[in-house]
């Protein structure tokens, strides 16, 4: 909307303080507008649709009609204004204050604002870089690993050992009487799974197919059904048959699960070494991240304004949400925030809308832009972990909304690098299972 007036002050450093001035003609003419409207479609007793005198709306509804174009005015012209000020939102507009002024409706705009920050101490931080190299152990674990994943069971004489697969019929009792959830059959347990409550899969162990026995267990004081935790409780448990662990064999059939067909262990072993030197990068990547920003937060304090870490803490929500459905098959719309209240997402999002605000600060800045090249290079070792990379490829090569996903990990990247080359870095070298746990904590 043209014409606007608009004076600016800046009570705190997340707020800004707006005074809109719009022409009292501006509001007269739409008034008039929308009288005429209303004229033409209103439905009067003693007239006739459409012939209700324009006088006769004016005096029985031109109060009403010039409130409601006054609240339509004041809706557009509050974000023309922010536009027009450069005003970086966050959030909605508080309004209030509204008058009208001589020829002006004059009104009072309140916004948070996204804080402009100067991060500190860049030369001052201290941060541990992990790395980690590969070994033939390394590897000998991971396609252990890989067969430990596909092993099965087969039949066995003798008791039940740690690590076996037994079928079970059990019942559970609480001071001598059943309980709900506290009795099954035909159960496929493995011992040392903990699925079951402690004591229980320990109880079975040394039982043979075909043999009963009562064991004595207790319920952990925190467990989810509160009417029986820590609660002593008797099973009685018939063991259908019992089963050992078979890994499969390192042969054709194993190799061609992971798409070797030529080459056999040897060449398992490399595209198994390719998979880990990608992992490691990605976790080294990570962690240097999360430690070079931990660094960052323990020298600046940012204040956060209310509307962005509300924004964030409903972003967290909604991805723990995500998780859940996906996990559990759940409805989302089952997690209302009752049972996913904000102060449990509150300490996570601030930290994260802090580093948000920095980032942001540090790449405007210092006028960084995300490196083609490095985007370029980055998109091609990301295609590698897949069978057709040249679709991965021209697929985040030419959809933008992609490439720009790709271009803000890239940039985050540079920035770190930039941080660090100011940083105090320490180089630690560690083991293959102890930097990808160290991303993973992260």
């Amino acid at each position: 909307m043209s014409e606007l007036q608009v004076t600016t002050t800046n009570p705190t450093n997340l707020t800004t303080q707006m005074t809109v001035k719009v022409p009292v003609s501006t509001i007269q003419s739409r008034v008039e507008q929308r009288i005429q409207q209303v004229a033409k479609t209103a439905k009067i007793d003693g007239f006739r649709p459409g012939k209700v005198p324009v006088s006769h709306i004016r005096a029985q509804y031109g109060a009403g009609i010039q409130q409601e174009v006054i609240n339509d005015v004041i809706r557009d012209t509050v974000f023309d204004a922010i536009r027009e000020q450069n005003i970086r939102a966050v959030g909605m507009p508080n309004i209030d204050d509204v008058k009208l002024e001589n020829d002006f409706l004059v009104y009072q705009a309140t916004v948070e604002i996204f804080p402009r920050v100067e991060v500190q101490g860049l030369n001052e931080i201290n941060v541990t870089r992990q790395n980690a190299q590969i070994s033939d152990a390394d590897i000998d674990t991971m396609i252990e690993n890989l067969r430990e994943q596909r092993k099965t069971f087969v039949e066995k004489d003798g008791a039940a050992e740690q690590g076996d697969q037994v079928k079970i019929n059990f019942v559970g009792r609480v001071d001598g009487e059943t309980f709900d959830g506290g009795s099954a059959n035909d159960v496929d347990l493995v011992l040392d799974s903990g699925r079951m409550i402690p004591g229980f899969e320990d109880g079975i162990v040394g039982m043979t197919a075909g043999e009963d026995k009562t064991i004595d267990v207790t319920f952990p004081e925190d467990y989810q059904a509160e009417h029986l935790a820590g609660k002593a409780a008797q099973f009685d448990i018939h063991v259908t048959s019992v089963q050992t662990p078979q890994l499969p064999e390192l042969n054709d059939e194993f190799f061609a699960v992971f798409g070797v067909t030529e080459g056999g262990l040897d060449k398992l072993k490399e595209d198994v070494r390719n998979n880990m030197q990608r992992e490691i990068k990605a976790a080294a990547r990570n962690q240097v991240k999360e430690a070079t920003f931990d660094a960052l937060l323990e020298k600046n304090d940012i204040e956060v304004p209310q509307a962005l870490l509300e924004q964030e803490i409903g972003r967290q929500r909604d991805m723990m949400v995500q998780r859940f459905a996906q996990q559990f098959g759940a409805d989302p719309k089952m997690f209302g925030e009752d049972m996913l209240p904000s102060e449990l997402f509150e300490e996570q999002a601030r930290r994260a809308a802090q580093l948000g605000i920095m980032v942001t600060s540090l790449v405007e800045s210092n006028d960084m832009k995300a490196d083609p090249e490095r985007v370029t290079a980055y998109i091609d070792e990301m295609a590698q972990s897949y069978e057709d990379p040249s679709e991965v490829i021209d697929y985040y090569t030419n959809n933008a909304q992609e490439r720009a996903n790709i271009e803000a990990v890239v940039l985050e990247d540079q920035l770190i690098d930039f941080i660090l080359a100011q940083a105090n870095v320490t180089d630690e070298e560690v083991s293959y299972q102890n930097l990808l746990a160290a991303a993973q904590q992260q």
